[in-house]
């Protein structure tokens, strides 16, 4: 059986899980998550503890992959995902107005990007943007979408960035 599906998921304090209707519900704090319940693998539930049950040798990989969606959708109603990202140039800047926000990204126009469902979205200072939700996918989605108004470029490595991220910069050409 798969390393992963092997691990069980603790459930903390505060969440609830459900298996019905085809669909695997958990329920916390931070919000409501569900996923399709796929055939052939099954989810028993033991003292706060969820352990996977592959049908068969062809489903053990996807209880891996099981087993992944529901431990991270139990991190995100009980903690929640967040994406840290960074302007880098001069004027860049970003700013809420609302629930939208505005971004000068050297453009002849302001770039304004309003907030999923279930996303918010935090600029502790003009150049850091703060991407936070229950679900991981969807922050990162809403992340690769603001950085994509103007991905960091080779040469200087001026754009908007993820926290951490690191640019090889390329040598200017020569004279």
């Amino acid at each position: 059986m798969s390393r992963i599906a092997k691990k069980p998921v603790v459930l903390p304090k505060g969440v609830e899980f459900k298996s019905d209707d085809g669909r695997f519900t958990v329920k916390g704090a931070k919000g409501t998550l569900s996923v399709a319940q796929p055939a052939g693998v099954d989810v028993k539930v033991e003292n706060s503890e969820l352990t996977m049950q592959p049908a068969g040798p062809e489903h053990v990989a996807l209880s891996g992959t099981i087993r992944t969606l529901i431990a991270n959708m139990v991190t995100g109603v009980s903690e929640g995902f967040e994406r840290k990202l960074e302007l880098v140039g001069v004027g860049y800047r970003a700013a809420m107005q609302g629930k939208d926000l505005n971004l000068s990204l050297g453009f002849s126009h302001p770039v304004v990007f309003s907030a999923p469902e279930g996303i918010t979205i935090e600029v502790p200072t003009q150049t850091e943007i703060l991407v936070k939700g229950a679900d991981k996918q969807q922050v990162g989605e809403v992340a690769a979408k603001i950085r994509a108004f103007r991905p960091p470029e080779p040469y200087k490595g001026k754009g908007v960035r993820y926290s951490g991220e690191k640019i090889n910069i390329k040598e200017a050409k020569k004279a």
